[in-house]
């Protein structure tokens, strides 16, 4: 990989650090503190916020009747999340252990904090698991399709794509033979250091 697309990879991670921080400082303002997976606030910030809170039944009736009327489709997604998160379990468990891939872990990208939050109701609070369900699988799935294309297909598109997966600047360039036959093998074996490989079945 030339020494600029590396340097370049570096200072994003330089500010991705850098943003951490800043995301830190502006968690301090709100006063929480996670322990066990549970965020809780301090009790002053915690009563401001249940004065915010609007009752469910109230909040039933400010809606607009279509948001309530779309619901039932909205929430029909949960079946093809449900089939959709065992098909990754299994994928994982069956191939990756096979091919020496490191596992994506499902809790780095199915996060739900938001029932913690004092100044949602039940069906905000709902609204919200569903969101980071959805989301979270989304992101997990996606973390698992860059892995196996790391492994099988690790080559830029000829076209700029949108949003590309954080494995892909490593990936071959397009038209590069050379690269792609002496590389291969390295770059399947080349995942960030906090990932533990899986044992590779010969």
């Amino acid at each position: 990989m030339p020494q600029n697309i590396d340097d370049l990879i570096q200072r994003i991670k330089e500010l991705q650090e850098e943003l951490e921080v800043e995301f830190k400082k502006k968690r301090d303002e709100f006063e929480f503190i996670i322990e066990k997976k549970r965020v809780r606030f301090a009790e002053e910030v915690a009563r401001q916020q249940r004065r915010l809170k609007i009752g469910w039944f109230r909040y039933l009736i400010k809606s607009r009747p279509l948001n309530v009327l779309t619901a039932p489709v909205i929430y029909a997604g949960f079946i093809p999340f449900m089939i959709l998160d065992l098909f990754l379990w299994l994928y994982q468990s069956i191939c990756f252990p096979v091919y020496g891939i490191p596992k994506a872990k499902r809790s780095d990208y199915l996060i739900f904090d938001r029932e913690d939050l004092p100044y949602l109701n039940v069906i905000e609070k709902f609204n919200c698991f569903y969101c980071s369900y959805g989301n979270g699988l989304m992101a997990y799935g996606r973390e698992i399709a860059a892995r196996t294309e790391q492994y099988w297909c690790p080559i830029k598109h000829a076209r700029r794509i949108k949003a590309a997966h954080e494995h892909y600047p490593r990936f071959f360039e397009y038209g590069d033979a050379e690269s792609w036959q002496k590389g291969l093998e390295r770059l399947r074996r080349q995942y960030p250091k906090e990932q533990q490989p899986a044992t590779e079945v010969k």
